[in-house]
């Protein structure tokens, strides 16, 4: 369990790396990252930040290296925020539960794309069914009216 220093801090880094994308970095690998959560250690010297990009690996590749490469001055601001002895140095990790988290919705948006075509389908054959029944009924009828015809 993270002590609410810890978890100030790390609001605290979320805010200001976020921020500082949004308005300070004009590096055009970090330009679309979203900071999605941070993780401080216990003794505050360590910071793990989560980022999502959309776009596939080879972006998040790009934007880790651009992150990487603007650590520093992401620390220098974080220092300036936080009142702490020691700034936590910072690192950059891809959010896999976002992309899991994406990947479950479009499994399930495909799921029940399925489910409503397979009741849209058995709706369609069940009319079909229907129409051809009556179809049989009449031309039964026609027929009977037929054979009275010829035996009357």
């Amino acid at each position: 369990m993270a002590s609410r220093r810890t978890l100030k801090a790390a609001q605290a880094i979320r805010e200001v790396v976020a921020t500082s994308l949004l308005t300070d970095l004009k590096d055009p690998r970090v330009e679309t990252t979203t900071i999605t959560k941070v993780e401080v250690s216990a003794d505050m010297r360590n910071a793990k930040v989560f980022f999502m990009i959309r776009g596939g690996e080879a972006k998040e590749r790009l934007a880790l290296k651009g992150l990487q490469s603007a650590a520093g001055y992401l620390q220098q601001k974080c220092a300036k925020r936080i009142d702490a002895r020691y700034t936590p140095k910072l690192s950059f990790e891809v959010d896999e539960g976002v992309k899991n988290l994406l990947e479950i919705t479009r499994i399930l948006a495909e799921e029940r794309n399925a489910k409503e075509a397979a009741e849209r389908g058995n709706e369609a054959e069940e009319e079909f069914e229907e129409e051809f029944e009556e179809d049989e009924d009449e031309a039964d009828e026609e027929d009977d009216a037929d054979d009275s015809q010829a035996n009357g």
